[in-house]
């Protein structure tokens, strides 16, 4: 007999790859378009950086196979 697998975990798992996605899209491009004021200005790339760290991860999620 072979076991099922946890169908809500699998489902789970993709949205929680989307809800990164989305948010590290939204990091990205708010950070991107309206840099922040003159003394933080220059850190700004953190931010830019950490929103694609975050695509990154959510494509990840989305595509991994659930076991």
């Amino acid at each position: 007999m072979s076991e099922e697998k946890p169908i809500g975990l699998a489902v789970a798992e993709k949205f929680f790859g989307l809800l990164l996605i989305l948010i590290g899209a939204v990091t990205a491009y708010v950070t991107y378009n309206n840099p922040p004021g003159e003394y933080v200005a220059p850190f700004s790339f953190i931010f830019v950086g950490g929103g694609f760290a975050l695509i990154a991860i959510g494509i990840i999620l989305v595509l991994a196979k659930a076991e």
